[in-house]
């Protein structure tokens, strides 16, 4: 009644060229993944001083790809006291303007240079009262007066323009920009006095 089902078993031996032997139980890897797997990076540090050299290498390129960012005046490369709308635009604002305070290092190096001279006694008096009683004070006090106006002014505009910026500290960041020689300013300045922007460097 019933048939017997006859099963043939296969006792050949596997293939040599077969890419899956019998009872392995996982596809065989390939070549190139196996060598991965076992080759090692051919730049690894050997120790801890060939480490920390690559490590300063590294950061020593860095510095100067900020740097050189920082110079063409891409804000990636900014430090965070400089990034923001509010804070470029009270540099342009400072940089479009020749202000009194920009010439405070140059008039204080005058003064130090005529402090050295050696004068004749009779004119070195008359040098030390100009400088030291009226041409110092009279610099300080219009140092002072123009940064107060600069931290105020900028802060105003600032306001009016980017109402939803935060201004914390725009006007103190203005003042010292303003203290500062016009080549002498990081991030260099994107406008000549009087508005136009710098020509691109070839």
């Amino acid at each position: 009644m019933f048939r017997r089902t006859q099963t043939t078993a296969d006792d050949s031996p596997a293939s040599a060229n077969d890419p899956k032997p019998a009872g392995k139980g996982r596809p065989t890897p390939k070549r190139r993944d196996a060598e991965g797997r076992r080759r090692q990076p051919v730049n690894a540090p050997q120790n801890r001083k060939e480490a920390y050299k690559n490590l300063r290498e590294r950061q020593a390129s860095e510095r100067v790809k900020a740097r050189e960012g920082m110079l063409r005046g891409d804000e990636r490369y900014f430090p965070a006291r400089d990034k923001g709308p509010a804070r470029k635009f009270a540099r342009d604002w400072v940089d479009s303007r020749r202000l009194a305070s920009q010439y405070f290092l140059p008039f204080s190096l005058l003064i130090l240079l005529l402090t050295w001279i050696p004068f004749p006694a009779d004119v070195r008096g008359y040098v030390y009262v100009a400088v030291i009683t009226v041409g110092w004070p009279l610099m300080m006090v219009g140092v002072l007066l123009t940064s107060i106006w600069v931290s105020w002014k900028v802060k105003k505009l600032t306001a009016e323009k980017f109402p939803n910026e935060n201004l914390k500290g725009v006007g103190f960041y203005a003042a010292m920009r303003a203290l500062q020689i016009r080549k002498l300013r990081f991030p260099p300045p994107a406008v000549l006095p009087g508005g136009r922007p710098v020509p691109p460097k070839n």
